[in-house]
């Protein structure tokens, strides 16, 4: 049993943050060997945080399916629920990095412009 969702965000990460980590990376393709395909791909070969999302969003919804479609008896039932909490979490977590990265763009542009308020250039 892998948490195929989370071994692809983290692929997906990889590729936003430009990561260079080639264990990392080889532990997470080997998890994912075998299941790369839908969302969990996509999540994968993310390569911008509204991509991840959405992937992300994508995979919630095929693993929800896929639990809602298990008897509670069978034994694997009970990991694929706790899967279901990990992702969720690290869906908001994804939430809380894009947001992160707005506030500190926002901030940069307002950094910008005290500067410009600050030392007026001449002719703009």
């Amino acid at each position: 049993m892998s948490c195929y969702e989370i071994e692809a965000l983290r692929l997906g990460l990889m590729n936003v943050l430009g990561t260079e980590d080639a264990s990392a990376r080889e532990h997470a393709e080997q998890e994912l060997d075998g299941h790369m395909d839908g969302p969990v791909a996509a999540l994968a070969e993310a390569e911008t945080l509204s991509a991840i999302q959405r992937h992300l969003d994508a995979a919630l919804v095929d693993l929800e399916s896929e639990i809602a479609e298990t008897d509670p008896e069978d034994p694997e039932y009970d990991y694929m629920r706790g899967r279901l909490v990990a992702v969720r979490d690290a869906e908001q977590a994804v939430q809380r990095l894009t947001d992160q990265g707005e506030s500190v763009l926002d901030g940069l542009g307002e950094a910008h412009d005290v500067l410009h308020e600050t030392f007026p250039v001449e002719g703009e």
